[in-house]
């Protein structure tokens, strides 16, 4: 699925990374010597709020990705990849994170978080759907707070950007102290997608 152009809608809640992918995406386009355009919103965030990033590879218009336009949809928490499907495009991919951030009205027994499967079908009926326990895989590299990473590897397998220059721009944003255990979540979470 690699071409010189490539839309990416990236979902989350507030914590999980989402801004730190679309920063080493941007980053990375940047050295490969491609145009980027991205832009984000999210609400509240520091409170487990939505988080979104339009990401456009190859692409010199509009930063915003339009509804049933893109080619990947990743997704840091599988409730957002329900919430945020409409963006993805028919045939496209989406990457979907298993491990779920339970909202407040769940903790307390007010409402129920649905099962995996029947948030992912309406995805399913229109695209390609890959699972992965990114947040086991982050603890297996070393540490939870990395599953950002590990989703960035499986992601690495279907845009335009070569595995070096997301490494590069990797190294840009995280500290060095915690660069060997996202080096081997980025690999983890590639080698789970081949």
């Amino acid at each position: 699925m690699k071409t010189s152009q490539s839309d990416i809608v990236i979902v989350g809640v507030g914590g999980q990374g989402v801004i730190l992918i679309s920063d080493v995406l941007g980053r990375a386009a940047v050295k490969a010597g491609l145009p980027v355009r991205g832009a984000e919103t999210h609400g509240m965030a520091q409170r487990g709020g939505s988080v979104i990033n339009h990401t456009r590879i190859g692409c010199g218009f509009s930063p915003m990705v339009a509804e049933g336009g893109a080619d990947v949809l990743l997704a840091l928490e599988p409730a957002e990849a329900l919430r945020f499907g409409q963006y993805l495009a028919p045939g496209g991919v989406a990457i979907v994170n298993t491990e779920r951030v339970l909202p407040v009205t769940v903790t307390t027994g007010v409402s129920e978080y649905p099962d995996l499967e029947s948030m992912l079908a309406p995805l399913r009926e229109t695209a390609k759907v890959r699972t992965l326990a990114a947040s086991e895989l982050a603890r297996q590299a070393g540490t939870a707070q990395a599953m950002n990473v590990v989703m960035l590897g499986a992601l690495s397998r279907y845009i335009p950007i070569p595995e070096d220059l997301l490494l590069e721009a990797l190294k840009d944003v995280v500290p060095p102290r915690y660069m060997e255990a996202n080096m081997k979540a980025f690999q983890l979470g590639k080698a789970e997608v081949q």
